[in-house]
């Protein structure tokens, strides 16, 4: 408080406030069954929606899994009921990121079309992104996602 001459003044001084400590991003630990498990109805769900959107074969499908396709034909009848691994969750967030980044970057034919065409990037080497992401497994589709979210960046 300050004293003038003629009223009181309180003063308020402005601390710095302390810098936002660095607290990580909560990450699911994929290394526990339960959590997996707690995951898998809905990852598969939506890579079953994507699959039917990119019109994917099942062979195609079930090697972007990472799955045989006799697991992929009873993820897709709906009668397994196992618990997804964790590469098999990271592959089907890798798809789905690519998928939302695709649609933000284009329209919806084309960007549901994107994925199949021949691609003369060098990354892609004239495949298909899907193809790519066929051969070289996680971490082709990591970097066939990175490579939509640069486009859209304006990287």
């Amino acid at each position: 408080m300050i004293r003038t001459r003629d009223r009181e003044v309180t003063v308020h001084i402005a601390t710095p406030s302390p810098a936002p400590s660095a607290t990580p991003r909560h990450i699911p630990d994929l290394s526990l069954e339960g959590t997996r498990a707690g995951l898998t109805e809905a990852a598969l769900e939506a890579f079953v929606r994507l699959a039917d959107i990119w019109r994917l074969t099942s062979r195609q499908a079930s090697a972007l899994l990472g799955e045989s396709e006799r697991t992929w034909f009873r993820i897709k009848s709906r009668t397994w009921t196992g618990v997804l691994s964790q590469d098999a969750l990271t592959r089907i967030s890798a798809t789905v990121g690519l998928y939302k980044g695709l649609h933000l970057l284009f329209s919806d034919p084309l960007a549901d079309e994107w994925v199949r065409r021949p691609n003369t990037e060098t990354v892609f080497g004239g495949d298909s992104p899907v193809d790519f992401m066929i051969k070289g497994g996680i971490p082709a589709m990591l970097e066939t996602r990175g490579y939509v979210d640069a486009l859209r960046g304006g990287l």
